[in-house]
């Protein structure tokens, strides 16, 4: 009788240390179950057709931008960066930056690959025709457009500025804004991969 009792009170000081869990508090925004899940036909930086199954298993942050952006691709990009090289090394190996170029125009593979190679082997570059685009884009609610180009054919590609995070098993997790610090990125990744 006393075994059965040690047994019976176990079980609920463990149902009851479940049930008073703190939810997890992230930095960016919760967008579990907002999102369609992770799903793509695009072209890589190695000018190979890929899709979201050559990605499973890893925890993949997405983000759309171009090349030529002055200012919001290269800030974030270094932020992430930044971010994951706080990280365990072996959480670093789990995550992929995915970066989808906006300007296929400009942005051919050659060019994709020298620009996400200076970040690092984590960051993936990625683009496609129109219709690859405004299919992905369409997905996560992301907008992007052209500015008239100048004298020498150069112009300004509008586009969002927030990375998409989606687990390994390509749920769409948080949403990660560009006022968000390097920090606290890491602290939301290193939670969600630990939870």
């Amino acid at each position: 009788m006393t075994a059965i009792r040690l047994v019976f009170i176990a079980i609920v000081m463990t149902l009851t240390s479940a049930c008073s869990q703190e939810p997890l508090e992230w930095s960016g925004t919760d967008i579990s179950g907002m999102l369609p899940e992770l799903k793509f036909s695009l072209q890589s930086e190695n000018a190979a057709s890929v899709s979201e199954k050559d990605f499973e298993g890893k925890y993949n942050i997405l983000f759309f931008g171009y090349t030529y952006c002055p200012d919001i691709c290269p800030t974030t990009l270094a932020r992430l960066k930044s971010a994951l090289s706080k990280l365990e090394a072996s959480e670093q190996q789990r995550i992929n930056i995915l970066f989808v170029s906006v300007d296929p125009k400009r942005d051919a593979p050659e060019q994709l690959k020298a620009y996400t190679d200076a970040f690092g082997p984590e960051f993936v570059g990625l683009t496609g025709d129109m219709d690859a685009l405004q299919s992905i884009t369409k997905r996560y609610r992301v907008a992007f457009g052209y500015g008239n180009p100048d004298e020498a054919g150069n112009y300004d590609v509008s586009h969002s500025s927030a990375a998409f995070v989606f687990d390994a098993n390509g749920k769409a997790r948080l949403l990660l804004r560009d006022d968000l610090s390097a920090d606290m990125i890491a602290k939301d990744l290193d939670q969600l991969l630990k939870s």
